[in-house]
């Protein structure tokens, strides 16, 4: 069963920005599946990272859209950006030095994270970026 299910409440109305949550869902519930299937360090080591570099990705389109349109939250926006890079990293980094184990807790972290973000801070630039004619 999926972690996290797409519907259209998660929409921001940005057709790019949309797949590319999409695309962080279906990251996140493979690696979900994979902790729970017990798969071993080597392949959940590498979708975290495939997880990590479209995360990536994902916050670079968001913030050249920010730069080009003139988003006025955007230094807010990019903290939450950063802060979750941050943390992240740091999963990642625990993982690979076994200090830590993909937990429930960490899967839950993941999922939470992703849909306030998109429920709360990404809804916040739909109206903006729809009046700018980014759709």
């Amino acid at each position: 069963m999926a972690l996290i299910q797409w519907n259209d409440s998660l929409s921001v109305h940005v057709a790019e920005i949309d797949q590319q949550h999409k695309k962080l869902i279906d990251m996140i519930n493979e690696l979900n599946d994979a902790m729970r299937a017990g798969k071993g360090k080597d392949i959940l080591g590498k979708i975290i990272n495939n997880l990590i570099n479209y995360t990536a990705t994902h916050f670079k389109t968001e913030e050249k859209y920010f730069a080009q349109f003139g988003y006025p939250d955007t230094d807010n926006h990019q903290k939450e950006h950063a802060a979750f890079v941050q943390k992240v990293t740091g999963f990642k980094d625990g993982f690979e030095e076994k200090r830590l184990s993909l937990t429930i807790e960490v899967m839950n972290f993941l999922s939470d994270w992703l849909k306030n973000h998109i429920m709360g801070t990404d809804k916040k630039y739909s109206p903006f970026f729809n009046e700018k004619g980014l759709k």
